[in-house]
């Protein structure tokens, strides 16, 4: 393996492809997704701030009316509910992914960055049950990088993680190049040289 990071050092890391930064750090290649933009981030905020609206308006309701609960009330309590729903459901699509390659130990570190504390999940993979790379085309055109894998245990069960996504047409050059090195990386056969 200690071949394999050689040439990795000889040849640079792109900085950035896709959605995710790239960088080699003391024999390991990290690839994390980028933040999301301002706006997506700030709206499962704005949703539990109209949900406390609307529960804080639901409790004025039932407080005129002197315990009994009206519709609007109701309505107000369902309406918030519903944010509060679509707030979660926003706050996991949030999530960012990072993917770590130890060469020392032969191992692939899938992460799925959680904003909540303690929420973010993690997974070992070694590098031999990495069955395949893909390169997959998204609508767009758009492009992702897909690894899939089988555990020992699981060894009929491939399970598939995203490394990579939206990949520009533009970028293809260097998707291919890091689909390449990745390949070579996990010792699957047909990927060419990591460099070519």
């Amino acid at each position: 393996m200690a071949s394999f990071e050689d040439a990795l050092q000889d040849n640079r890391v792109p900085g950035r492809l896709g959605d995710v930064r790239l960088r080699y750090d003391g024999g390991r290649l990290v690839g994390e997704s980028l933040p999301p933009p301002w706006g997506p981030r700030m709206v499962p905020g704005l949703c539990v701030g109209v949900a406390l609206g609307c529960a804080a308006g639901a409790a004025v309701l039932v407080g005129l009316e002197g315990g009994t609960v009206p519709a609007t009330a109701t309505a107000l309590v369902v309406v918030g509910a519903f944010l509060v729903g679509m707030a979660l459901w926003l706050e996991s699509r949030l999530g960012r992914r990072r993917f770590v390659l130890h060469f020392r130990s032969e191992s692939l570190r899938l992460e799925r960055l959680a904003w909540a504390p303690g929420a973010t999940r993690a997974e070992l993979v070694p590098f031999n049950a990495v069955r395949a790379v893909h390169m997959v085309e998204r609508p767009g055109p758009r492009y992702a990088l897909v690894v899939e894998y089988a555990r020992e245990e699981q060894a009929q069960a491939l399970q598939r993680a995203v490394l990579v996504e939206g990949v520009r047409p533009s970028e293809t050059q260097t998707l291919h190049r890091v689909w390449r090195m990745l390949s070579n990386a996990f010792g699957l056969r047909g990927a060419g040289l990591a460099g070519g």
